[in-house]
């Protein structure tokens, strides 16, 4: 049965990477996947020996000993727990998607569009790389990547070209998450399960993680599609009257964004809460200005000003990305399954006890580092949540060891060797559109340079602290 499972993954999987020439959604595989993968563990429930319960980071070895009745309870209760946490991660995206597409209604965007004088395609390359790096940190590589690209739609119209400044921003946000307890969703992780502290993750990780950021984006300096300049082709858009209240409503969802680890530090309680109150305030804001009627669920037309017809937070969320939500419920989902299952956790462990100890050793347990570095490759094939998780209850070094941090670079930074490897790929993907093999070809090979010159960094750097 488990054969099967893994299967049905595999099919599924190669329907997301072929959806072009499918010509199916890609989040119709991933769907179907998730379904029928827990559907044959339903079916199949009497036939596995062994259960991973990621709730406690552990693996039930006597699961085939237990009655059915008390099996059904442990799947649901780990069915409900990947769903709480995929939903977690879906409800903070839908908030962000929202704040970000308010801030859209009021052209907010334009001006910041606005700062960016130069019309020199490297320049912008280079300001858009420290922008991702930076501000991944600060509020996450998925809400950063969903608003440079935002910027980058007002400020580039030209699609063929904006989809390579997408591909750089999804390495220099990956890279800027790694290095920040908030900025990735598994150094959040690792930093809730008590892995690593905020400052060892900063002193680790700042440099590789830059390395990692700026490698890729210098060599991309020097390739054809980013040399000359910009041509004055949004005149028109220019011409367009801009709200009076952009400017406002720009940092105003910006603030909102930038508080939420400021009200999770505060409060303790998930992201998502705090994303939650941030589009609430936003959404006040958006309304008065707007003159519509004071309600988050109304779109009723009324008088006022040219820009207050109906609801800018109804109007907000009809133009959310759903597809790409419901992808990111799937494959998290189908993940989810293979997971509970125990065949990550087999895999890792089959890593750990039969690959050479090639490389330094970490200084705790004999880990190679060549495992790590898988995991990082891994995470760009399955995703980087289940393999860390996985982790978490696989290795028992304390907190701050060396090898959670370099658990964190390879997860946060390895997913951008591929599209389907990150959230913020996941969400470029959705929002522009592209190509599985068009990223594939052009973007991965940078991403895997980054990756490794930082993970040298990295064998550098703990030997000095």
């Amino acid at each position: 049965m488990e054969t099967i499972i893994i299967l049905v993954f595999v099919i599924g999987y190669l329907a997301i990477t072929l959806e072009h020439n499918l010509k199916i959604d890609k989040l119709i595989p991933a769907l179907v996947m998730m379904a029928v993968c827990w559907a044959l563990i339903a079916l199949g429930l009497e036939h596995f020996p062994i259960w991973f319960d990621s709730a406690k980071h552990t693996l039930l070895e006597n699961f085939g000993m237990l009655g059915h009745e008390e099996k059904m309870h442990i799947m649901e209760e780990t069915l409900l727990h990947h769903l709480g946490k995929t939903s977690e991660i879906l409800v903070f995206l839908l908030g962000a998607m929202t704040i970000v597409e308010i801030i859209d209604y009021f052209d907010g965007f334009a001006t910041i569009k606005s700062f960016v004088k130069t019309k020199s395609k490297k320049r912008i390359l280079w300001i858009f790389g420290f922008l991702a790096f930076f501000l991944s940190a600060i509020i996450d590589n998925l809400t950063a990547t969903i608003v440079l690209i935002s910027i980058l739609q007002k400020l580039i119209s030209d699609r063929n070209i904006r989809i390579w400044y997408v591909g750089l921003i999804v390495i220099a946000a990956n890279a800027g998450g790694a290095w920040s307890p908030i900025g990735d969703v598994t150094t959040t992780m690792l930093w809730i399960g008590k892995k690593v502290t905020t400052g060892h993750l900063f002193v680790y990780l700042f440099i590789p993680s830059l390395l990692c950021m700026l490698v890729p984006t210098f060599i991309a300096s020097f390739l054809p599609i980013f040399k000359g300049e910009f041509e004055n082709e949004n005149v028109d858009e220019e011409d367009k009257p801009k709200s009076r209240f952009s400017s406002i409503m720009l940092y105003l969802g910006l603030g909102g964004i930038v508080s939420v680890p400021i009200f999770k530090t505060i409060t303790h309680l998930p992201p998502y809460v705090g994303m939650m109150l941030a589009l609430g305030v936003v959404a006040i804001f958006a309304e008065l200005y707007s003159s519509s009627k004071f309600t988050l669920s109304h779109s009723e037309h009324q008088g006022g000003d040219s820009q207050g017809h109906h609801s800018p937070v109804h109007s907000s969320l009809s133009k959310i990305e759903m597809p790409s939500i419901l992808f990111f419920l799937g494959i998290l989902m189908a993940v989810a399954a293979l997971e509970s299952l125990g065949i990550l956790f087999g895999f890792a462990t089959s890593l750990q006890d039969n690959m050479p100890m090639l490389g330094t050793e970490l200084h705790h347990g004999g880990v190679s580092d060549l495992v790590v570095l898988l995991l990082g490759v891994g995470s760009a094939v399955i995703d980087n949540v289940p393999l860390v998780a996985a982790s978490l209850g696989m290795f028992s070094e304390p907190i701050d060891n060396e090898l959670w941090h370099f658990i964190a670079y390879s997860a946060g930074t390895g997913g951008s060797m591929l599209i389907i490897g990150s959230a913020a790929g996941v969400v470029a993907m959705g929002m522009e559109k592209i190509d599985f093999f068009w990223y594939l070809k052009k973007i991965a090979w940078l991403a895997l340079v980054g990756f490794l010159v930082g993970a040298v960094a990295f064998m550098f750097t703990r030997t000095i602290f």
